[in-house]
C-alpha cells in the first residue's frame, strides 16, 4: 500500500485508509439496493438479490468449488494464487455486488494486449480491480514502464503483494510491479501515458464515477490513454463518453482510446 511508504504516517491515518478500502457488507447491500431501486424499481432489485443469493448459496457447494480449480494452470506453472477458487466467502459474498473475482484467461490476455498500437515502454499499465494480481504478472512480460494495480477488498490485495513477490518469469520484462489497496472511484490517475485494463471491476455507477475521474485528469495533464475493456457488459457506458473512441474489439474485448 502507498501509505506504507511514507514513514509520516501514523497508526491511525492507517487504519482509517484500511477501513475505508474495506467494504462492509450492510453499507454494500444498502448502496446496490438504492442504485439497482432507482434504475429498475424495487420489486426487481429484490428479484434480482433473491437470485444473487441463490446463485452464492449454489456456488459455494464443493461441487462448485472443485470447478472453480480449472482455472489453476497459470499458478501451478508460477506457483502464485490467483484461481477463484481460493477466494474467501465474504469476497464471494461481496462480489455480484460490486464485481465478482474472476482471473484472466492467459491466452485472451496476450490476445487483447496484442491489439495495442504502442510502444509499451511508453506506457504504464493499470489494472482497476486488480484482485490477486494475475493480470499483473501477465503484464510482467511486456515492457511497461511500471505495472499498478488498485484492488478493493484488502483480502485480495494482500494475495496480490505475496503474488508479486513469489513470481519468477524467464519471459518477464517489467519488474517495476505494485499492487494499491483502494476504492477505485477514488483512485488519482498518474500523470503520465496509460493502458486501462478493466474486467467488469466495478457497477454501473462506480465506473461512471471512474471514468468522470480519469476524464478530469486528461483535462489536466492530456496524454495518450489506451482503455482494454475485458468482457465489456457496461460498454454503452464507454462509447458514449465524447473523449473515448473505440478502436477496434471482439465479442470478448472492446479497445478505446482517449
Amino acid at each position: 500500500m502507498r501509505w506504507l511508504l511514507d514513514p509520516s504516517c501514523t497508526a491511525c491515518t492507517i487504519a482509517s485508509m484500511q477501513q475505508k478500502s474495506n467494504p462492509r457488507l450492510g453499507e454494500t447491500l444498502r448502496n446496490w439496493w438504492r442504485e439497482e431501486a432507482a434504475r429498475c424499481g424495487h420489486w426487481r432489485t429484490l428479484v434480482r438479490l433473491v437470485r444473487l443469493l441463490w446463485e452464492f448459496a449454489r456456488e459455494s457447494m464443493p461441487a462448485q468449488r472443485r470447478q472453480r480449480y480449472g482455472d489453476v494452470d497459470f499458478d501451478w506453472d508460477f506457483r502464485v494464487d490467483t484461481t477463484a477458487a481460493t477466494v474467501g466467502w465474504r469476497e464471494r459474498l461481496l462480489g455480484p455486488f460490486q464485481s465478482p473475482y474472476q482471473p484472466t484467461d492467459p491466452a485472451l490476455f496476450h490476445e487483447m494486449l496484442a491489439s495495442l498500437p504502442i510502444d509499451f515502454r511508453e506506457f504504464t499499465f493499470i489494472d482497476i480491480g486488480s484482485g490477486k494480481g494475475r493480470a499483473l504478472l501477465l503484464a510482467a512480460n511486456y515492457p511497461f514502464r511500471r505495472i499498478l494495480g488498485v484492488e478493493l477488498f484488502p483480502a485480495l490485495h494482500r494475495i496480490a503483494q505475496q503474488n508479486i513477490r513469489k513470481f519468477k518469469s524467464d519471459s518477464q520484462r517489467c519488474f517495476a510491479i505494485e499492487a494499491i489497496c483502494e476504492d477505485a472511484r477514488a483512485f488519482t490517475f498518474p500523470p503520465e501515458p496509460t493502458v486501462l485494463y478493466l474486467f467488469n471491476p466495478l457497477p454501473e455507477a462506480g465506473l461512471a464515477e471512474m471514468l468522470r475521474n480519469l476524464e478530469a485528469s486528461l483535462q489536466r495533464r492530456p496524454r495518450a490513454v489506451f482503455v482494454l475493456y475485458h468482457n465489456p457488459l457496461l460498454e454503452p457506458l464507454l462509447t458514449k463518453q465524447r473523449w473515448l473512441q473505440r478502436l477496434t474489439g471482439t465479442h470478448q474485448y472492446s479497445l478505446f482510446a482517449a
